[in-house]
Order: structure tokens, then sequence, then C-alpha cells
């Protein structure tokens, strides 16, 4: 017979009604593909402005705690629900996870995966989006500005200025809001991002494809030219992503792989309505880290 500890354990990692019906469902996606299944769920639509709900460096000790155990030959598929975040961080993490898997991981994007969610899902061997699935533009962020509008608003201001000096005046506050290094600190974060991109796309999504070099130049085009996007917040749905070249796995090809996905994503959006958590990244067998308001729970 169990002692009062005993129980006690088991409550504790038996959790919330929330946590049994979310882990429910992400064992039955694992059945489904047989494969090790891995949840990152931000909740910055239901907790908007809360610290860390970004990708950042801490996310690795989440991404550490349930890889731990996996039977790795089974490959990886990483469900993705995140605005992105800080590059350095998505860089790691994913160096990580390639050591971990190699580059037998799929993105599952069942609605939202932008910016470093993008770059995240460019460096797995496939992504499989629904039709209410979306990726976003990968062109980076520079102190809370879109690093290509910076860029190209510097440009103006200086052709227009070569071209007539009266113009001064008129640019004069604009660029005096600049940081002294805002223009080169833009121009290496493009640059980064482009770099590591397109070596994630060359040994993993196209490693294997002798139309690489077209292919991936095509998709850093569309991905991450400014002036292409128009917007750092613009959805890509699943026919563009298709369009541009990307290895999409359609969601609907599989009726059991479509009940398994969305239930999981419902099931893990109402954990993040209904409670504390605001970031939960877990394994099929339950094993989680959960960051809350306030607090954090590794179990």
């Amino acid at each position: 017979m169990p002692n009062w500890n005993d129980v006690l354990t088991e409550i504790g990692a038996t959790g919330s009604a929330f946590d049994v019906v979310r882990r429910k469902y992400l064992q039955r996606l694992s059945d489904v593909t047989g494969r090790n299944v891995i949840i990152y769920y931000s909740g910055w639509l239901q907790k908007p402005g809360v610290p860390g709900i970004d990708i950042n460096d801490g996310d690795k000790v989440g991404f550490m705690t349930t890889i731990n155990g996996l039977d790795r030959s089974k490959g990886l598929d990483l469900v993705l629900h995140t605005p992105g975040g800080e590059m350095a961080a998505t860089e790691s993490i994913v160096d990580y996870l390639r050591k971990m898997f190699d580059t037998d991981i799929r993105a599952v994007v069942p609605q939202l995966a932008m910016s470093a969610g993008t770059m995240v899902a460019c460096a797995c061997k496939s992504v499989i989006m629904g039709k209410q699935s979306s990726l976003g533009p990968i062109d980076p962020q520079q102190g809370g500005l879109a690093a290509h509008g910076v860029l190209e608003e510097f440009k103006t201001a200086h052709t227009e200025i070569r071209a007539d000096p009266t113009r001064i005046p008129v640019w004069q506050p604009i660029i005096a809001n600049y940081s002294p290094t805002l223009i080169g600190e833009c121009q290496k974060a493009i640059a980064w991002a482009e770099r590591i991109v397109r070596a994630w796309l060359s040994s993993g999504m196209f490693a294997n494809d002798p139309d690489r070099d077209t292919k991936i130049a095509r998709i850093m085009r569309e991905l991450g030219e400014h002036a292409l996007t128009l917007s750092h917040a613009r959805h890509l749905p699943v026919d563009k992503c298709i369009d541009m070249g990307l290895v999409v796995e359609a969601l609907e090809s599989s009726q059991p792989l479509q009940d398994a996905v969305l239930s999981l994503h419902h099931a893990c959006i109402h954990t993040l309505a209904g409670t504390n958590a605001y970031k939960i990244i877990e394994n099929q067998n339950g094993v989680a880290h959960i960051q809350q308001v306030r607090v954090t729970i590794t179990r």
C-alpha cells in the first residue's frame, strides 16, 4: 500500500485536469507517428508582455529536461507555437536539438510559428502545416525595430539629402533617434540570420537536393527580404510556404494525424488560457518544463 508521501508524489506527477488532458493527446500524437514528440508552446496570445515569453536561453533547460531519457533513434516531431524571440538563443537551441537528433526533426505547426519560430522550422527536414497554419518572415528585429526597415529608411534619407540638401531638417530628427551603432548592428543581424538559416536549409531540408542552392535562394528571398514581406508580423499560410519551396507536409493528408495534432493544440491553448502557465515544453512521456507567472515547475 502506498504511504502518505507516495500518494503525494503521485498527485504531483498526475497534475491538474489540464495536464491530464494535454498529456493524453501528446501521447496519442506520438502513438500515431511512432516518433518522439515535444511541444514548445508560448502563451503570448493569452498573456502578452510576460517576461521570458519569447524564445530565450532559459528554454534550453526545458529541452534538456524533456529530451533526457528519450529513444533518440525515433527522431523528433517538434510542435511549435511561438512568436519567435532571441536569435542567439534560437541558434543555440537548434544546435542542441541537432546534436541530439541529427536532422531527423520535423516541425509541426498547428497555428503559428513566427519569426525565430520560422527559423527553427527551417532547421527541420520538413514542416507539417494545415490550412490554418502560418509561418512568418525571418527579417531580424534590432531594438524593437525591423533591421531591414532601418536600413531602407537610412538609405532613403541619404539619397534624398544628397539630391537636395534642403531635406536635412526633415530627416535630422528621425536619424537623431538612431543609436550610434544601430546601422552596423542591423547589417550584422541581417547577415547573421541569413547565414544560419541558409546553412540549416542546406544541411537539413535540402541536404540531398541537387537543386538546393536555387531553392534555398528563393526561400531566403521570400522569408528574409523586408521589401517583399512588407511586415515582420505578416502571416505566411501553407500555400505560400509551399509556393516558395519549403518542404511542407499537409496536415490534412492524414485524418488520424490531423485529429491528434489539433486535439493536442487545443489542449495546450486551454492550458495557457486556464492556468498560470505561459510556456510549456513537454514530451510524450509527461516529462515537462512548465514556466508559470512568478514560478517555474520542472517535473
